[in-house]
């Protein structure tokens, strides 16, 4: 990828703080307006092993338990999400939608009888998908950014583990999964790192390039 292929790739856009920005506010509106009206959205959370529970894939992550609860989930979903849009934006509502819906499915699969919610499945998706893609690619920005995102938020790896009373571990761990999952399917999309000659399918290192232009083929 030459430096105008880079430019281009990379260009900011509005929406890179935009996208994030609202589905945050999003998430705050909802826990107001459960909150101001006394509601009780967690019936709606995601029930693992329930037909019934099926419905949480699409809402869970729009639930919360309370103020800390979302708090903690606000900053990295900007951060990472942001992050998405600006690295990865060809591909970013994809990852979003497939991840979201795959992590949901398994998280329904494998965890425990009890009303999963909250976006921190969302926030594995993407810190794992991040992380991962940047060393799948070897693209030395996309690697950079993997290297901030283990810095800043490293530590939540911990939590896909059985550590602490009352998380949904099964949350992170099946977010974790499908970013990885979906580092590894989108691999190919999206930037890619500069291609060297003798790393191009058509090279030979004893004949030189082996595809040539009719035109230019000797009468």
């Amino acid at each position: 990828m030459n430096l105008q292929e880079e430019h281009k790739q990379f260009k900011f856009s509005p929406m890179v703080i935009a996208i994030p920005l609202y589905f945050v506010l999003f998430l705050w509106v909802v826990f107001w307006v459960e909150g101001n009206y006394n509601l009780y959205l967690t019936k709606y959370g995601l029930y693992p092993k329930t037909l019934k529970g099926l419905r949480g894939i699409a809402f869970s992550p729009f639930i919360h338990s309370g103020v800390k609860h979302l708090f903690n989930n606000s900053i990295p979903l900007f951060i990472l999400m942001s992050a998405l849009f600006y690295f990865y934006r060809n591909i970013a509502f994809k990852v979003l939608i497939y991840g979201v819906l795959l992590s949901g499915l398994l998280t329904w699969l494998i965890a425990r009888p009890a009303y999963h919610i909250g976006a921190s499945g969302v926030v594995y998706l993407l810190f794992s998908f991040i992380l991962f893609s940047g060393m799948i690619r070897k693209y030395y920005r996309l690697i950079a950014v993997s290297l901030v995102v283990i810095f800043l938020y490293g530590s939540m790896i911990w939590y896909i583990l059985p550590i602490k009373e009352g998380v949904s571990w099964e949350g992170h761990l099946s977010g974790f999964l499908i970013g990885i999952m979906l580092a590894v399917i989108y691999r190919k999309h999206g930037p890619q790192p500069e291609k060297y000659y003798w790393e191009d399918e058509n090279f030979d290192e004893n004949e030189g390039f082996l595809m040539y232009d009719e035109h230019n083929e000797e009468e």
